[in-house]
């Protein structure tokens, strides 16, 4: 196994004590009785806190020096805007005249805290209504850009990972050589598609939601979807926020992206030169994810869930999955 020593042995999160998370509560005018539920997240650290009036809200503590204040609140206005135009997204609340709060050395927000489970993706009918909603957020992250968060392209997701871990990270040897021979073949075909659609004139980009994985979208049986957690919002092509839902073999693939686009286009146009970019855009969040994990591997909660990880058996799989992506590059895009 291999261990990233990367990043000093204490880590900030270790200071964000039960006592910390609720201190912070009071500072923005909420009693909590004292009863906390930590929720799955990795990168940041949320919180589930009941209060002395019996409601509920969601605190989220922003991982230290990943994200500036100025880009942290430009997601919040990002997601007022949604809430404001009725697309269904949980919105921090405004408390104190401000959606982020400083407490110690933390960044955090507090958000309703609202239930749902994960959508069924094999029914087409759920899958249309997220193409619409996914439609209406987008219809409002065209409004404008964004200033201050960056882009998804192929130098922030993929090449700059790519150069990180070769100089940082300790690949195994057994895994090291075959891994980085796939890793540079694949990022290159990425990198031309996405530098092709980037062209002037070619396919425009909008304020997406960033990380549309069916664990970023709650169901509920009265209520259809609703979106949450645009932590990893950017600016980048419409089909990010779609491609993420699709899963299976090509055919079945096929169906979903019909569905989802059926849905899509009752709303807003598609460009469907988008759809080549779908294979590119999981290169880059393959390449984007193995940098992730290393970098984040003095978190003691990431050898805990991710204890597979730095062995030659990840890299070696790794590879094998980099070149399934090379061969899918090559071949014709998805068709709706």
């Amino acid at each position: 196994m291999q261990a990233y020593d990367l990043e000093p042995a204490e880590h900030p999160y270790d200071a964000l004590t039960p006592d910390v998370v609720l201190d912070a509560l009071d500072t923005v005018g909420l009693r909590g009785d004292g009863r906390l539920q930590g929720l799955s997240s990795y990168e940041n650290r949320v919180y589930l806190a009941r209060l002395e009036d019996g409601n509920a809200v969601v605190l989220k503590f922003y991982r230290p020096e990943r994200w500036s204040e100025a880009q942290i609140e430009e997601e919040h206005a990002f997601a007022e805007e949604l809430a404001a135009a009725e697309v269904p997204m949980v919105a921090p609340l405004r408390l104190l005249g401000r959606t982020l709060h400083r407490h110690h050395d933390f960044l955090f927000s507090v958000s309703p805290a609202r239930g749902g489970r994960r959508p069924e993706l094999d029914d087409p009918e759920v899958l249309e209504w997220i193409g619409r909603l996914l439609a209406r957020l987008h219809q409002v992250g065209a409004a404008r850009p964004f200033e201050r968060r960056p882009a998804l392209d192929a130098t922030t997701f993929g090449s700059e990972p790519l150069a990180w871990l070769l100089e940082q990270g300790d690949l195994p040897p057994e895994a090291a050589g075959r891994w980085r021979e796939m890793a540079q073949a694949a990022l290159t075909l990425a990198t031309e598609a996405m530098t092709a659609c980037a062209a002037p004139g070619r396919i425009a980009t909008l304020r997406l939601h960033g990380d549309c994985h069916p664990g970023n979208i709650l169901w509920t049986p009265d209520q259809g979807p609703h979106f949450v957690d645009l932590d990893d919002s950017r600016s980048g092509p419409a089909v990010q926020d779609l491609w993420m839902l699709l899963s299976g073999d090509r055919q079945q693939q096929q169906r979903q992206l019909g569905a989802l686009l059926d849905g899509y286009e009752t709303m807003r146009e598609f460009d469907r030169r988008e759809l080549a970019l779908i294979e590119p855009l999981r290169t880059l969040r393959l390449l984007h994810y193995s940098a992730w994990l290393a970098r984040r591997w003095s978190d003691p909660i990431f050898p805990i869930n991710f204890p597979w990880f730095g062995s030659a058996a990840y890299w070696q799989e790794q590879a094998a999955i980099l070149w399934q992506q090379v061969e899918a590059m090559q071949q014709r895009p998805l068709v709706a």
